[in-house]
C-alpha cells in the first residue's frame, strides 16, 4: 500500500473443545530495509526461474526439433510408400484389362481439374484421387475369358462383369487408408438418370466425385488410343458427352468439364505418357503432402 509492504494475521481462538470463539488479528508494517530485501529476493527468484527455463529450452529445443524432422521424414515415407502402392496396383489393374496405367494417370489428372472447378474441398479431391487410380480394382475378380473378350459380352457375361463394382468395394474394407475410395469405386457406373448400376443410384444421390470421375473416364476412354481403336476427335468425343447429359452424366457437372476441357486434352496430349505422369505426381503431391492424408 503506497509502496509499502504489509502483513496481515489472522489466528483462530479455540476453546477446549475446539469450538472456534474468534479470531486474533494483527497487521505489521514491513521496514523499508526488509521491504527491499523481500524484493531483491522475488527479483533474484524470478530471475533464476527465467534462465533455468531459457536453459532447459536451449537444451531441449534442439532435440524436439531433431525428433519432430524424424516424425515428419517418417509420415512422409510412409505417405509416399501409400501412394506408390496406389499407383502400382491401378496400373497392375489397368494391365490386366489390356489398357495402359497412362489412362489412369489421365483420368485422374482430369478428374482433379473438373473437381477444381466445382470447387470441391481438397479432402473430397483425396477421395477422388484413391477413387479414380482404384476405380475397378474389383476386376481382378472376373476371370479372363469375360474381361479380356473382343467381342461384346451376352446377358450373362454382362452381369458376371458388372460384379466388379461390388468386389471392388470388398477389397477396399480390408484397408482403412483405401476405405475413403469406395464413393468412386462404388458409384463411378451409377448414371444421373438412374440407370446405371450397382444400385441404381440417380441425381445427387450418386456421390459427388463419382459423377466427376464418369465424365473424366468416359473422355479419356473415347479420346485415347487403345489396341483396339484410334483416339477419336475432340469434338466427336464432347458431341458424345452432350448427348449423355441428363442421362449418364450431371449436366451441371459436363457443362463445367465442356469450360475446361479443350485445353486440358490439349496439354495431356502434349506431355504424352512420360509427362503426364509427371503431372499427376505433382498434383498428388499437392493434396496429399501438404494436407493430413
Amino acid at each position: 500500500m503506497d509502496g509499502l509492504f504489509f502483513i496481515q494475521t489472522m489466528e483462530p481462538l479455540l476453546d477446549r473443545e475446539g469450538w472456534v470463539l474468534g479470531y486474533f488479528e494483527s497487521v505489521f508494517q514491513l521496514s523499508a530495509e526488509r521491504s527491499g530485501e523481500i524484493v531483491k529476493d522475488i527479483a533474484m527468484m524470478v530471475a533464476v526461474s527465467s534462465l533455468s527455463v531459457l536453459a532447459a529450452a536451449l537444451v531441449l529445443l534442439p532435440i524436439f526439433v531433431a525428433f519432430n524432422r524424424g516424425v515428419m521424414g517418417l509420415s512422409r515415407r510412409l505417405l509416399d510408400a501409400n501412394i506408390d502402392i496406389l499407383t502400382v496396383l491401378g496400373s497392375a489393374i489397368a494391365k490386366r484389362d489390356s489398357d495402359t496405367h497412362a489412362h489412369n494417370y489421365r483420368v485422374t489428372i482430369l478428374a482433379i481439374r473438373l473437381a477444381e472447378a466445382m470447387d470441391l474441398d481438397a479432402a473430397s479431391i483425396r477421395r477422388l484421387v484413391k477413387g479414380a487410380f482404384l476405380h475397378d480394382v474389383g476386376k481382378i475378380a472376373i476371370p479372363d475369358h469375360i474381361l479380356l473378350k473382343p467381342g461384346k459380352l451376352d446377358a450373362d457375361e454382362f452381369a458376371v462383369m458388372k460384379t466388379h463394382v461390388v468386389r471392388g468395394l470388398d477389397i477396399l474394407h480390408s484397408s482403412a487408408w483405401l476405405a475413403d475410395a469406395a464413393d468412386v469405386v462404388g458409384g463411378h457406373h451409377e448414371k444421373f438418370d438412374g440407370s446405371g448400376y450397382p444400385a441404381g443410384f440417380a441425381g445427387g444421390a450418386i456421390p459427388a466425385i463419382a459423377r466427376i470421375f464418369a465424365i473424366a473416364d468416359v473422355f479419356d476412354a473415347l479420346t485415347s488410343r487403345r489396341p483396339y481403336k484410334d483416339p477419336m476427335p475432340f469434338a466427336a468425343a464432347m458431341d458424345i458427352l452432350h448427348a449423355g447429359a441428363g442421362g449418364h452424366f450431371d449436366p451441371d457437372m459436363l457443362a463445367r468439364f465442356a469450360a475446361i476441357a479443350e485445353g486440358l486434352h490439349g496439354r495431356l496430349t502434349t506431355l504424352g505418357d512420360v509427362g503426364v505422369e509427371g503431372e499427376l505426381r505433382r498434383l498428388v503431391g499437392h493434396y496429399f503432402v501438404s494436407s493430413p492424408a
